[in-house]
């Protein structure tokens, strides 16, 4: 399960900002993953990498800059679909028998592995499998804002995604790109279950989950009309604070508050749709739930912040990092 909230404005004022992003990643907490930090053979790209073996260089969300062109990238699981019927097998002996799940992954075994604080590298080849008979979907951020050729701009992805969507497990896909402030962004969710493209209209803000947005859970619903609140209220003071910005975005996302009973929810997760219903999730005796909460902003003025708190341990309850990654954008 994850979730994202976010406001796109190519053209803000002077004190406001392109981008106003908030997202949890929700993940078994033992799945191995490197911390945000800047790419490093990518030109400024930043994001965190999965580390879970067989999906490694993977990311749920990234974002870059390049040539005054910003490109943001999140990936959404949607709960409860089946894998596609003519989905690409690597290799006809690697089917397995089906395992009971909590959203479409089974706990990944116990890792030592310390997390690397430094730089990450970004897989120059999206053409990677994992023991699956489908491909990894983390490549699919990684592509899209690692690439600026003509194949990678956001309509030719998004129109190339569609056309082999089914070579993946059922995801929402969400991509931004912010360019000059005479032209409006370009917002798009890409499904493949069913296969759809829809596109969107900057200066509005927006919310998803691990559903289809025609039927959201009921905490996305209340999810993005409380992040507009938070929008709404910033752009009308006269001297608005980052910080406090930051900090209600961060408060937002760790809203424990289950929205139950909700009937999409209760379809698509049966067994653990009440533990699911909370924006901050937490699944008891299962090693999962909201293992790392971001918020990214980009000023009028091309600023980028990118603020990740992150769990160090199996515990939620335990030390927790927190990353805020400051950079200027020279276009």
């Amino acid at each position: 399960m994850c979730v994202i909230f976010f406001y796109v404005n190519s053209n803000p004022q002077v004190n406001g900002y392109k981008l106003i992003l908030a997202s949890n990643r929700d993940e078994f907490y033992a799945r191995d993953t490197k911390e945000v930090a800047k790419w490093q053979n990518v030109e400024n790209c930043y994001g965190g990498i999965d580390m879970e073996p067989g999906r490694e260089g993977g990311t749920w969300l990234a974002i870059s800059g390049q040539d005054g062109i910003f490109k943001i990238a999140a990936l959404l699981n949607l709960t409860g679909e089946p894998k596609p019927r003519n989905a690409v097998e690597q290799q006809e002996s690697s089917k397995s028998p089906t395992t009971q799940t909590i959203n479409g992954y089974k706990p990944p075994s116990q890792s030592t592995e310390q997390i690397d604080p430094h730089p990450l590298t970004c897989p120059q080849s999206s053409l990677q499998h994992n023991n699956n008979s489908l491909l990894g979907r983390g490549m699919l951020v990684s592509d899209y804002v690692s690439n600026y050729t003509e194949g990678f701009d956001h309509v030719n992805y998004n129109r190339s995604l569609l056309a082999d969507c089914s070579k993946y497990s059922a995801f929402n896909f969400v991509s931004i790109e912010i360019g000059p402030s005479t032209r409006p962004a370009l917002v798009t969710l890409c499904s493949n279950v069913p296969a759809s493209l829809v596109e969107y209209k900057e200066n509005t803000c927006y919310g998803f989950g691990n559903s289809l947005p025609s039927a959201p859970f009921e905490k996305v619903r209340y999810g993005r009309n409380r992040f507009q609140k938070i929008v709404e209220k910033f752009q009308k003071e006269q001297q608005p604070s980052q910080n406090e910005l930051i900090d209600q975005l961060m408060e937002l996302l760790k809203c424990k508050e289950k929205f139950w009973p909700d009937a999409e929810l209760m379809r698509r997760a049966p067994n653990w749709g009440e533990h699911l219903s909370a924006l901050n999730v937490c699944v008891p005796g299962h090693g999962y739930g909201s293992r790392t909460h971001t918020v990214i902003l980009v000023d009028a003025h091309n600023k980028m912040h990118f603020i990740e708190e992150t769990m160090k341990t199996q515990d939620p309850e335990g030390e927790w990092s927190r990353h805020h990654i400051e950079t200027q954008y020279l276009f």
